[in-house]
């Protein structure tokens, strides 16, 4: 097991969760993968976007239905700072996850984290477990307690 895939599935158990992450026989790295591999909705998968803050370079994560796009302005009034896309080398280093791959838990250091409302409207998602070809289904309601995310309005019309 890798050990992206290990801190996802650390994560989840850390949270008291059951969940054990399933590898695809095909790659996950777009919604689009994921939702095909998965046999669900794109909105039904939860993409994990991340912008870095203009002035500090902290990292801000934006947990997105798969057929929804981040405002970057909107993203911007949520996080109370001027943002910019994170680059490849960035999500890898706050996050530890590869671009493609990236969970919305078990990040190698804290990040603030905001997750889209209409997430909400389902019975299980599904998100990144870490690598590009792992996913794990959750309750919405148990991925916002276990990556510690706050219910925001950040997508596009």
């Amino acid at each position: 097991m890798s050990k992206s895939l290990r801190r996802v599935t650390d994560a989840l158990r850390a949270a008291g969760l059951d969940i054990t992450p399933l590898e695809m026989a095909a790659d996950t790295r777009t919604a689009a993968q994921a939702a095909a591999a998965a046999g669900c909705t794109l909105d039904q998968i939860a993409k994990s976007i991340v912008f870095q803050a203009a002035d500090s370079g902290a990292v801000v994560l934006f947990i997105t239905a798969g057929g929804r796009q981040v405002d970057p302005d909107r993203a911007a009034q949520v996080a109370g700072t001027a943002l910019v896309r994170a680059d490849a080398a960035a999500v890898r280093t706050r996050t530890g996850f590869a671009i493609g791959g990236v969970s919305p838990v078990g990040h190698l250091t804290p990040v603030e984290a905001f997750m889209d409302a209409h997430l909400m409207a389902f019975d299980t998602v599904f998100a990144a477990a870490g690598t590009p070809r792992h996913i794990f289904g959750v309750a919405p309601t148990d991925l916002l307690r276990v990556s510690g995310a706050t219910v925001a309005d950040f997508t596009r019309d």
